[in-house]
């Protein structure tokens, strides 16, 4: 079984590209973040075209997860049970399904914009929740992870060059410790560092020439519990899915499983 997650930057805009990837990727099971779509405006019929079915959830321009399955779509959550909600209303940026044999949740964690705005306070309250809500599936023994863009680089090594992340959200003290208490739960990184290259970076800004010059950010992470990180045979990042115009800015993050 092929698992993966993408940030897109627009479902949309990235359409052409995704149904190509999906067609030669052999990917079985896809979590998608930053549809910017509402369900309705969602391309469900051309991805059953493809074979999978699609679970969404999504309200309009900004943020918006799916999850996309050829194995089976069962016992959909939508949100995050215990959502602290930013400016008096929740965001769509969770969504959780049982997919075969393995329960996934594909997660677009709080940008955070700056440490002193309170978008950073709801980020990490956000990542409480996230915590409370996958405490159970992780320590159980069904395969089980939560995929997506988590907008933190869990060490120095995951950004290009932190000297110049100095006060910055994505690499504070705040932020990884919630991702390590995450991890408590009974989860594990299962993508391995490094891959076939020093620094498996998986987003890269437009602007600047990010991408030729590998000014990147590993913030695209695989969380799973113990059941799925012993069925992982393989992992990469999909750098070249990144290339070419009209690519997001971020790339694939693809694991394989024997299960």
């Amino acid at each position: 079984m092929r698992i993966a997650t993408w940030n897109v930057n627009s479902i949309t805009a990235r359409l052409p590209r995704l149904l190509a990837w999906l067609e030669n990727s052999g990917t079985d099971v896809l979590c998608i973040q930053e549809t910017k779509c509402s369900a309705e405006q969602f391309p469900a019929d051309e991805l059953r075209e493809l074979g999978y079915e699609s679970a969404v959830n999504a309200n309009g321009r900004w943020n918006g997860v799916a999850l996309l399955s050829r194995v089976g779509l069962e016992d959909v959550v939508l949100g995050l049970p215990g959502d602290p909600g930013y400016d008096g209303a929740e965001e769509p940026r969770a969504i959780s399904a049982t997919c075969g044999p393995v329960r996934a949740w594909s997660v677009y964690v709080p940008n955070g914009r700056e440490v002193d705005h309170p978008h950073y306070a709801y980020k990490l309250q956000w990542f409480e929740a996230l915590k409370a809500a996958v405490a159970g599936d992780a320590a159980g023994s069904r395969p089980f992870a939560v995929l997506g863009d988590y907008n933190v680089a869990p060490t120095d090594d995951d950004v290009w060059d932190i000297s110049l992340f100095e006060g910055a959200t994505h690499v504070t003290p705040g932020e990884r410790a919630a991702l390590a208490a995450l991890r408590e739960t009974g989860l594990t990184d299962v993508v391995p560092r490094p891959l076939k290259y020093d620094h498996p970076f998986t987003y890269w800004d437009y602007r600047q020439l990010g991408f030729p010059k590998n000014r990147g950010m590993r913030i695209d992470l695989v969380y799973g519990n113990e059941s799925f990180a012993k069925a992982v045979s393989d992992a990469y990042v999909d750098r070249e899915e990144r290339k070419g115009k009209g690519a997001s800015d971020h790339a694939p993050v693809v694991v394989d499983l024997d299960v």
